[in-house]
């Protein structure tokens, strides 16, 4: 099986990757930095707006369970594409919606996407997304790995995740894994 690597910001990296743990054919999530232009950067700095990182996550998937395209899509159901540097009450440019594409082909994905979203008028307002070439991924501390499984109760994320999640499982139920497909995956 040969995995893939998906790159995406779409505001807090714990609502994103709370969604995508829950993926059938996804087998890693890990939340953390890109797209800045400081070597090795910190939550505070990058939370500084100075370094130019988006707050993001670098999902192993399998293509043979799940495509690029179909990532995309629930990528853009829950996250406002729309809104420049911000996701609700997160504003600086460390919450910009981007995808750090790996290849020519995901690239076309993501650009045909797009294309097809603002056609069909799915949102109201112009997709600001960026779709820019990967580049350093630097993993996060590790006290933001599986925030929301950890820290459930925590106010951010029963009021901002939750719902993302709860949106996820109403939308894309039959790409849900559960936790019987984790145990057969392992």
């Amino acid at each position: 099986m040969a995995l893939e690597t998906a790159t995406l910001a779409g505001g807090c990296f714990w609502c994103l990757e709370a969604v995508y743990d829950q993926v059938k054919g996804v087998k890693d999530v890990v939340s953390g930095y890109t797209g800045g232009h400081v070597a090795n950067p910190t939550y505070e700095r990058v939370c500084s707006g100075k370094t130019g990182h988006a707050e993001a996550v670098q999902i192993t998937f399998d293509p043979e369970q799940i495509s690029y395209r179909e990532l995309l899509e629930i990528f853009f159901s829950i996250h406002d594409p729309t809104t420049l540097n911000r996701q609700g009450a997160d504003v600086g440019t460390q919450y910009r919606s981007a995808i750090f594409y790996h290849s020519e082909e995901q690239r076309q994905i993501a650009e045909q996407l797009v294309r097809e979203l603002t056609e069909q008028k799915v949102f109201r307002d112009p997709i600001v997304t960026e779709i820019v070439p990967a580049t350093t991924f630097y993993p996060a501390e590790d006290y933001h790995q599986e925030y929301f499984v950890r820290n459930p109760y925590q106010p951010y994320c029963q009021f901002v995740v939750a719902p993302k999640v709860a949106k996820f499982q109403k939308l894309f139920a039959h790409r849900a894994a559960s936790a019987r497909d984790d145990v057969a995956q392992e």
